[in-house]
């Protein structure tokens, strides 16, 4: 299976656990892309729910397929997220936000009784760090916030587009993306990094991932609890 039937093999699992009456929260990348292609299908054959977007891109595609959303002045928790992830182990510890929507994926996140984690097998790593962990950063000064950043050990940079340009996030922040090496203790530097000041959240989602599905070439779908 190529890269893309991973994805959608991983996607059709996680929506299985979508019941109607709930409050979904929706992923932002290329896997998260397939489960609300999926529950939008599933919408029009009449699954009734409500969704929240983790980002204005995803946002717009849930309304383009007619999908229900709401907002979180109108409810009080969310029952399911289905979202990916750059990096998880087995003990389902990730790293987020290659898409630069990590800031609204941890509130989401957060806020959510059952978090569902959507990978292909090349994602599942034994410890996290070869994926650079993006830390959302204030726009204002942002170039001593690097500095110190770097002064935890990084090598660290902010993110520009393909243009050149620098990257600027839905919540009009930029986004930096830190080299530690593979992490040691992912609790400590998650701690430290959130520390800095000028450091809006990072991309180590601990503690939070309910279950990761997870895609293998040959086809079969593995669920790590």
């Amino acid at each position: 299976m190529d890269a893309i039937q991973l994805k959608q093999k991983a996607a059709e699992k996680a929506i299985t656990y979508v019941k109607s009456g709930m409050t979904v929260g929706l992923g932002t990348g290329s896997t998260a892309y397939w489960a609300i292609q999926f529950l939008g299908e599933k919408v029009k054959q009449g699954l009734d729910i409500q969704c929240i977007a983790t980002s204005q891109q995803s946002d717009d595609l849930a309304r383009s397929l007619g999908i229900p959303m709401t907002r979180f002045a109108d409810i009080s928790t969310i029952d399911i997220t289905i979202d990916g992830a750059d990096e998880t182990t087995c003990t389902r510890q990730l790293i987020k936000g290659g898409g630069a929507a990590l800031l609204r994926e941890k509130i989401v996140a957060a806020a959510t009784d059952f978090y569902i984690i959507i990978v292909d097998e090349q994602k599942v790593v034994d410890k996290l760090g070869k994926f650079k962990i993006p830390i959302e950063v204030v726009p204002f000064g942002y170039e001593s916030t690097i500095r110190k950043i770097q002064q935890l050990g990084a090598k660290a940079s902010v993110r520009l587009t393909k243009e050149g340009n620098v990257l600027v996030t839905d919540n009009h922040n930029y986004i930096v993306d830190a080299d530690f090496g593979l992490i040691d203790d992912v609790d400590i530097l998650h701690k430290n990094i959130n520390e800095i000041v000028g450091v809006v959240e990072n991309g180590l989602f601990i503690n939070m991932a309910s279950i990761v599905v997870v895609a293998h070439a040959d086809g079969t779908i593995e669920v790590l609890h």
